[in-house]
């Protein structure tokens, strides 16, 4: 599952080659690692600071090939890690989103169904509350045109109450006199 284009082995293959080589082990290989200056200056070399010479230019070339080396192992380490954590952050984003993914639809489901209920609940209520105001306002029709009957008649009795007091106080005079 190495992806292409990658140099060496897995993580744990790669992980082991750094542990069997330790750091201070560049002696051995040619160079002189993170020693050099001193153990330059220990066996007459040139210390740092001084004009390199024949001996130093090469230990020089030897160190920074072995330098470059080791960056190179170290960088193709980091690829298969970066390769291997992609992997791992794809697989699990793939997980979550199957397993979000139903419960989205249930919830997105659930919603709808509540939405669906509420509107249908308010248009019952706008439709009990629509009768009720129409019974309430042919009601009031009806008081209105009642009111006004009545009115009617008051006037008409009103009329008839001084029709009559004016026919009293007229008989009243006629007996007086």
């Amino acid at each position: 599952m190495e992806p292409e284009g990658r140099a060496g082995g897995t993580c744990g293959e790669l992980a082991a080659k750094a542990r069997e080589r330790p750091a201070d082990d560049f002696d051995k290989e040619g160079g002189k690692g993170p020693r050099d200056s001193r153990a330059d200056a220990e066996e007459g070399g040139t210390a740092a600071g001084e004009k390199p010479g024949v001996k130093r230019s090469a230990t020089v070339t030897a160190a920074a090939a072995l330098k470059e080396g080791l960056r190179r192992e170290i960088q193709s380490m980091l690829e298969t890690f970066g390769g291997q954590f992609n992997e791992v952050l794809l697989a699990k984003k793939k997980r979550l989103e199957m397993h979000t993914e139903p419960f989205l639809k249930r919830n997105t489901q659930k919603i709808e169904d509540i939405w669906k209920t509420h509107k249908e609940q308010r248009q019952k209520l706008n439709q009990e509350y629509s009768r009720q105001f129409l019974t309430l306002f042919q009601q009031w029709h009806l008081d209105v045109k009642k009111t006004k009957e009545e009115e009617a008649k008051l006037a008409d009795m009103e009329d008839l109450e001084k029709n009559h007091e004016s026919f009293l106080i007229g008989a009243q005079d006629e007996l007086q006199e």
